[in-house]
């Protein structure tokens, strides 16, 4: 699923999607983050009902009646064996490994070989803003974090027979972490998808950006990065520059500001995919986007719509019928 998303997101925008897919990387990321949310929920929950069944007895048979619990649920409790430990630790190693591994490798993208998912980087990930390699490179953390409440919780049952919980006990703090990580990332996802604007971090850096260009390449002019903002689709950042300039430059000024203000936006803020720069005369006083929105006092029931009209001029139309000497007259 992560190599699939990030693939179709990286292709180049089309006329059916003009703003790019970055988008799907988004669902990826939500599917990624929704399994470890709703697998660490279940991990709870069988760890809750164990736990109930061992000290609160009477809970656990109210949840019977309840139907609560499945019919196929054992009661009896079971010492895992010490053997296990030597899993669990294996696990640990190996997913800490693979974690930070990830932390200084470099993804490879263009090829299909690449399916592992251990390849995943975090250092990517957060180098790109990319929440379906962050979610995939967390999922490595968790399961080392996991091995390690795994290995903690066989020891102390067998250390410690007499408290039969601890097998339990360490499942719920598997299942929290997991839920954790997977409520963060599924969250972050969710905001992305609605079309939420970027970080300030990211602003900064388009608006130091933008400044600069703008005193190297055209000096002794009032040319001021007024406003920036955007949404992020994935890895990429569709980017708005507000930039006011001399009211009476022509249009191949503003173009030339235009060009050099996307260049240096492109080179210098990764994943930076589509910048539009809009111009605002230097003695204007708005502040913000908001003026390219349609105002709520505009209403498409103030003028005819336009299959109204054609239907109206359609009804007007001239017509003619034929009078008794074969001739058509007008009405």
């Amino acid at each position: 699923m992560t190599l699939a998303t990030v693939s179709w997101a990286l292709k180049p925008p089309t006329e059916k999607f003009p703003l790019g897919y970055g988008k799907i990387e988004s669902l990826g990321s939500l599917g990624v983050s929704s399994l470890l949310l709703a697998g660490g929920m279940l991990m709870g929950w069988s760890a809750i009902v164990d736990l109930c069944h061992l000290y609160l007895p009477a809970v656990a048979e109210l949840m019977e009646q309840l139907h609560l619990l499945g019919h196929g649920h054992a009661h009896s409790h079971q010492i895992p064996n010490i053997q296990a430990a030597w899993l669990a630790g294996g696990s640990v190693l190996v997913k800490e490994w693979l974690y930070r591994a990830s932390k200084s490798m470099q993804v490879i993208f263009g090829t299909w070989l690449s399916l592992i998912r251990d390849y995943t980087a975090l250092k990517v990930a957060k180098e790109r803003k990319s929440s379906v390699l962050e979610s995939n490179a967390i999922h490595h953390r968790v399961d080392s974090l996991t091995g390690i409440a795994a290995l903690l919780s066989i020891a102390v049952s067998n250390i410690f027979p007499s408290f039969s919980g601890a097998d339990a006990l360490g499942g719920l703090i598997i299942s929290w972490m997991v839920i954790r990580a997977g409520y963060g990332n599924t969250w972050t996802s969710l905001v992305e998808l609605a079309d939420a604007s970027f970080d300030s971090e990211i602003k900064s850096k388009i608006n130091r950006a933008a400044t600069k260009v703008l005193k190297e390449q055209f000096p002794g002019h009032s040319l001021q990065v007024r406003y920036v903002q955007g949404i992020k689709a994935g890895q990429n950042y569709l980017v708005d520059v507000e930039v006011t300039v001399p009211g009476d430059w022509s249009v191949d000024k503003t173009k030339l500001v235009e060009d050099a203000v996307r260049a240096r936006i492109g080179e210098k803020v990764r994943g930076a995919r589509r910048v539009r720069v809009r111009f605002l005369p230097d003695d204007s006083s708005e502040q913000d986007f908001m003026g390219e929105f349609v105002s709520p006092s505009v209403s498409a029931r103030s003028s005819p719509e336009p299959d109204e009209e054609d239907k109206h001029d359609h009804n007007h139309q001239p017509s003619s019928q034929p009078n008794g000497n074969g001739v058509r007259q007008r009405k």
